[in-house]
Parts: C-alpha cells; structure tokens; sequence
C-alpha cells in the first residue's frame, strides 16, 4: 500500500512538473504582430494567412472602429475573417510596418500600437491605393488564444 501511494505522489509531482505554464503575453504580443503583419506582405498567402488564424479562438470577435461597430463573438468568426482575409491576400505591392507600442494587461490581454505603409491595387475596385495608418489593437486573450480584436485608428 505504502509502495502505491510513493507511486502516486511520484506521478503527480511529475505531471506537476510538467504543468501548462502560465502564457507570456508579451512574447505572444510579439508572435501576433509578427504573424499579423505576414498577412499584409505582397507574397501573402494561405500558409500566412493560417498560421495567423492558429492564433485565434474559432469564436473569435473583430471589431475595426468605426467601420465595424458590432464587437459580438460568433460562432463561425474565424471562418468569417479567413473569407474576409483571403479577399485581400497579395493586394499590396509594397507593405511596411513598426511596432511602435506593446502594452500587457495581467493575464488577459494586450495591446499593440503600430504604424504602416502600404501601397496596391484593390482587389474589388481594381484601383491604386496607398496609404500610411498608425493603429491600435486591444487584444482579448482567452485559454491562450486570440478571442476580441478591437481596432483603433489615430
């Protein structure tokens, strides 16, 4: 009996060991940008497109103010950024990009502030566009993944 608790005790104390660690938000902060601004290059494509929605929950809500007033987490939200992404996917011909900012809220979110470039042909309008933005996104995390974007223009 005394050898099958000592094996117990062992084995917890050595799943213990091996316990998920808390999600460094400030390391993932990095990871998001970093796999955020790949969707946006010229060469962009499904494989960029998918290691950025890996990040996110399938419920996840998008919210671009003011374009998209509505911050509601739906069921198929992931299916309905990958439809709404590959639209755009290689319209630009030239994308920049600088982290300008990174806050951490405890364990819950983060925020990126970051200014880009970007210069294309729309892929609806078939017009030249160009433009220099700088943006703020908070960032709801959730069972380490992505689950609110919240978009903010200067």
């Amino acid at each position: 009996m005394k050898l099958l608790l000592t094996l117990g005790l062992a084995l917890v104390t050595a799943f213990s060991a091996y316990a998920e660690k808390p999600l460094d938000l400030n390391a993932f902060a990095q990871q998001y940008y970093k796999t955020m601004t790949a969707t946006q290059a010229p060469n962009a494509g499904a494989k960029e497109l998918e290691a950025y929605l890996a990040l996110l929950t399938d419920d996840i809500g998008n919210q671009h103010i003011p374009y998209q007033p509505d911050d509601s987490r739906i069921p198929d939200g992931k299916k309905q950024m990958r439809k709404g992404m590959s639209f755009y996917l290689g319209a630009h011909t030239l994308f920049e990009s600088t982290l300008l900012n990174t806050f951490v809220f405890n364990d819950t979110g983060f925020a990126i502030r970051y200014k880009s470039y970007a210069k294309g042909i729309h892929p609806q309008s078939k017009q030249p566009i160009e433009y220099t933005s700088t943006m703020m996104e908070v960032i709801e995390v959730e069972n380490g993944k992505v689950a609110m974007i919240r978009k903010y223009h200067k």
